[in-house]
């Protein structure tokens, strides 16, 4: 197997770092090397964050090339179009149709850019669902990290990892069964 490799992007605090951290931790499982990297920016003040993970028989470096990433799971929509330039032509994006105004658009300087999807949808196979949503039915707007790395098992087909018993080892025991199902509901959205 040649490497593969996923880029999460989002806004700090919607949980791309635990979500990456539950990918690394089913693909060790299953025997692949593998490789991260956070950029955490001004996370703490509603700035961009970007993991890089890599994965494969060797892999020597968690650094994605830009047009090098095989998967982009974008946690919020603008930053989908911001990272676009790392994805494969044949690349993968699984995208959370929601916005999150930077402190710029928050002060009324600048308008968020409408038809981020759109841009998106006319390059690369991409998979959208409003993963806050999802989240807020289930009962708690902080399991929207689980729905989308749901749909991006889902879009990958990830079927030979045991992804249920990877999260139970990786989520706080008092948030299981509500991350079980966010990552169902995130399957579902993808699969139908």
């Amino acid at each position: 197997m040649n490497t593969k490799s996923a880029l999460l992007v989002g806004v700090g605090g919607q949980g791309a770092i635990l979500t990456a951290k539950i990918l690394v931790n089913g693909l060790m499982r299953a025997g692949y090397d593998v490789k991260m990297s956070e950029v955490h920016g001004m996370s703490q003040r509603g700035g961009s964050v970007s993991t890089q993970v890599h994965w494969g028989e060797k892999v020597y470096s968690p650094v994605i090339g830009k047009g090098a990433a095989d998967l982009m799971v974008a946690f919020e929509r603008m930053e989908a179009v911001r990272y676009a330039d790392f994805l494969k032509p044949d690349g993968i994006a699984v995208i959370n149709d929601y916005a999150i105004p930077s402190s710029t658009i928050a002060a009324g300087l600048v308008e968020y850019p409408d038809g981020c999807l759109e841009a998106m949808q006319s390059k690369f196979k991409c998979h959208s669902l409003n993963a806050a949503e999802i989240a807020m039915e289930l009962g708690n707007s902080k399991c929207m990290n689980v729905v989308l790395f749901g749909a991006m098992t889902a879009a990958l087909n990830f079927g030979d990892i045991d992804w249920e018993d990877v999260i139970k080892e990786t989520v706080p025991e008092k948030f299981l069964e509500l991350n079980l199902r966010a990552y169902e509901a995130g399957r579902k959205a993808v699969l139908g």
